[in-house]
């Protein structure tokens, strides 16, 4: 029985290994060759040069190196990844004080709503005014802008298989190829941004520069610890390795009791709670984890350098694995869509960014708007990017206000109980109301954030 076992056993995991092994290895040229090509001056991630990389040697490239195991065992890989790295995101960090913590925070939350829910607006007029008519493209395409912008690879990749039972099964692929779209969008668009708001003085450090004095509020919790500075040897991976897992653990038994908690209420509920992927609530997970380290008095345990490495190097795993896995056939033959899609998208981001935010958010604007194009165009990693392009002194507010966001939109937005929703409500409601219902929803939250804009001055 045993000899059975190791029979069964050892070729899936020599699979495994040697998946890892090469999955390593291309991330690995991708950042010695994207370090030489000097790619970060350009703020295009080396991970996604790995990914062409890997993209060339898979079965279907021009130099088919790579076994189709290898390619199956890293089509699973995106979800796993993209949990571990919301596991991570809030261990290394202080926990931001409550008090005043609204007012610095309802803006980033109403341009981060109208960006999500945009994205489905201009996803369905674009299905039904241009893709439907010409093509005859699935409803369910209007989710792709959302799914692949807002939410990345990991979303892409878990979504797949709903789209599939909705009855448009190259939804997987096609999001795949929309998060690469964005996240080649977000950073080189994003570029531009940043030099532009250079050229017309709209950062911070500009307005410091002129005499100006900032008004911003602060909502971080200070400077950082002595818990960023500690050594980073094995020891302490092994440590911070542990609490990620822990935050996962955590997301897991509590997508367990969500599940447990709504069985008895129909269908429709447990069908939409079934679907609901696991890295939203590792999130929370992440949160709970820090603060039983704060009140314990152990926060030290946690590494903010070394939580920073763990979500960086599962990123760029993430988008390695999701690139190199591209249906490149599919992608030649739903090449127009996706680019009307992708330039649908982008046009909108670009358009709330530079209008409705100056209008929004408080003095440093800009800063706080960067992050959010970078999120909402291609992931959080690339929006922090933007937000060291341009403001690399550190003296603005976006990012505790950013990271404060992420933990109260992520379990609904970018994979969370929206996304899953959306297909599924497409398919019931139809491509008509659901657009409109979101036309509402933009409405409604641009209106709001406007008039709290208006009614809460800034402090001096």
């Amino acid at each position: 029985m045993i000899s059975n076992l190791q029979a069964e056993l050892l070729p899936g995991l020599g699979w495994l290994a040697l998946a890892m092994a090469s999955l390593s290895l291309i991330l690995t040229v991708g950042r010695a060759l994207g370090a030489r090509m000097q790619l970060r001056l350009w703020g295009i991630p080396e991970a996604l040069l790995a990914g062409l990389v890997g993209l060339l040697l898979a079965p279907g490239g021009p130099l088919p190196l790579l076994p189709h195991q290898v390619l199956e065992l890293w089509a699973d890989l995106p979800l796993v990844l993209l949990t571990l790295v919301f596991g991570s995101l809030l261990l290394g960090k202080p926990l931001p004080k409550l008090q005043g913590l609204w007012r610095p925070v309802s803006g980033q939350v109403s341009l981060a709503l109208v960006l999500a829910f945009g994205q489905y607006v201009v996803a369905g007029l674009a299905v039904l005014l241009v893709l439907q008519p010409w093509l005859g493209v699935s409803p369910i395409m209007a989710c792709l802008i959302e799914v692949a912008y807002e939410g990345g690879h990991g979303s892409a990749a878990a979504m797949g298989p709903s789209y599939a039972a909705l009855g448009f099964p190259g939804g997987q692929a096609l999001g795949l190829a929309m998060a690469t779209v964005g996240l080649l969008s977000s950073t080189l668009v994003g570029g531009l941004v940043v030099v532009l708001g250079r050229s017309r003085r709209w950062r911070l450090a500009d307005a410091a520069a002129s005499g100006e004095t900032s008004t911003t509020t602060q909502v971080g919790a200070g400077a950082p610890t002595a818990a960023s500075a500690h050594p980073t040897g094995p020891a302490t991976w092994a440590v911070n390795l542990a609490l990620a897992g822990v935050a996962v653990l955590v997301g897991v038994a509590l997508l367990a009791a969500l599940r447990w908690l709504t069985a008895g209420l129909g269908d429709g509920v447990a069908t939409v709670v079934d679907s609901l992927p696991v890295f939203p609530l590792a999130i929370v997970g992440s949160l709970l984890v820090r603060l039983a380290l704060e009140r314990s008095g152990n926060a030290h345990w946690a590494s903010a350098p070394v939580q920073g490495q763990i979500g960086t190097l599962s990123a760029d795993l993430l988008i390695t694995a999701a690139t190199a896995g591209l249906d490149l056939g599919l992608l030649r033959a739903d090449w127009l869509p996706l680019t009307v899609l992708a330039l649908s998208g982008l046009a909108w981001n670009l358009g709330v960014t530079l209008v409705l935010a100056p209008r929004l958010l408080p003095a440093d604007w800009f800063e706080r708007a960067v992050i959010e194009f970078g999120q909402a165009t291609g992931v959080a990693a690339s929006g922090l990017l933007l937000l060291r392009m341009a403001d690399p002194e550190d003296r603005s507010d976006a990012l505790p206000a950013f990271s404060i966001k992420q933990l109260l939109l992520q379990p609904f937005l970018a994979g969370g109980v929206v996304t899953v929703v959306a297909p599924l409500a497409i398919a019931d409601w139809g491509l008509p109301i659901w657009t409109g219902f979101c036309f509402g929803l933009v409405v409604l939250f641009a209106g709001t954030g406007l008039l709290l804009a208006r009614l809460k001055p800034e402090a001096t």
